[in-house]
């Protein structure tokens, strides 16, 4: 079951969604942490951020959920302070560290923060936020901008550099490809998709930021085919895959569709012991389809 991202060996594929197990210790009472293949930490700005106002959840049923939490993490300082180290006192495996902005500044200042933290393996730069100095569009959504960020971090520091892409996008294969050029050491995607609920008694938005990133299930189909366009487009780059993957058939797709390890986020928020299960689940799929190693069916359907 081992993968490798990078120069980075994971005993396994699974990692959890940034943002949907915190630092790791909302979740120690639920699982043994170091099943985990790697652990992608709470996205991470300069200054510490309330995040946005309540209501920033809605249900939507069996199919997924609508998120729009706003960024809500005690800065990086405060990271680099307590909770990597909390993290690694009860998770002896990769640390993967997602850093966000709001520009171009405090993508690189995060980033060279983190790169002195020894526990912290990858970063994972979420290039989904707003551009402040650019009337508010996505970094991700543009290749120029994308790229730009891309150098930035990486002019900062010396550990691997993923960046997580947008799917709210016409040509995801032009915003990977400007990363890849610009310097990134890998690529993760997807991010969630851009959606709404309406209260239709109260006549207005369940969210109160009106919109949010949708994700769960129903968008695995999108993710995955973006996942085997990035990694045509982009041979030879690591990916990690996700978006939807809720089962040990799911990261066997995702990974023959081009990822090197998976992702798995609303499966974990719906049932805590998804990540468990699913890597308990893995071996007997993998006997079941006569796969030996894991690392053998990464991308095989480009083959």
């Amino acid at each position: 079951m081992k993968v490798r991202l990078g120069n980075i060996e994971l005993k396994n594929p699974i990692i959890p969604a940034s943002g949907t197990c915190g630092f790791g210790q909302e979740m120690r009472e639920w699982m043994d942490l170091n099943m985990l293949g790697a652990i992608s930490t709470k996205g991470t700005t300069r200054e510490a951020r309330y995040g946005n106002a309540q209501p920033r959840i809605a249900e939507c049923g069996a199919t997924g959920m609508l998120n729009a939490v706003g960024l809500q993490n005690p800065g990086v300082e405060e990271v680099i302070r307590h909770e990597i180290p909390a993290l690694r006192a009860i998770y002896q495996g990769p640390i993967i560290a997602n850093v966000s902005g709001f520009n171009i500044e405090e993508y690189a200042y995060v980033c060279e923060r983190i790169d002195k933290e020894t526990d912290a393996a990858i970063l994972e730069v979420n290039i989904s936020c707003p551009n402040v100095h650019n009337g508010g569009m996505a970094f991700g959504t543009s290749p120029e901008a994308a790229a730009a960020v891309t150098r930035a971090v990486k002019a900062v520091t010396k550990k691997p550099v993923f960046m997580k892409l947008s799917p709210n996008v016409t040509d995801i294969t032009a915003i990977a490809r400007a990363c890849v050029e610009a310097g990134a050491d890998g690529l993760c995607l997807i991010n969630t998709i851009l959606g709404m609920r309406i209260d239709i008694r109260q006549r207005k938005p369940v969210l109160a930021n009106r919109y949010g990133g949708y994700s769960g299930l129903c968008i695995f189909p999108i993710a995955l085919r973006m996942v085997n366009q990035v990694s045509q487009a982009c041979p030879g780059t690591p990916i990690i895959g996700c978006g939807g993957v809720s089962s040990a058939e799911d990261v066997i797709e995702m990974m023959m569709a081009g990822a090197n390890a998976v992702e798995i986020g609303a499966a974990g928020l719906r049932n805590p012991k998804a990540w468990q299960e699913i890597i308990e689940t893995l071996p007997q799929v993998m006997k079941d389809l006569h796969i030996d190693h894991l690392q053998d069916i990464i991308g095989i359907v480009n083959r």
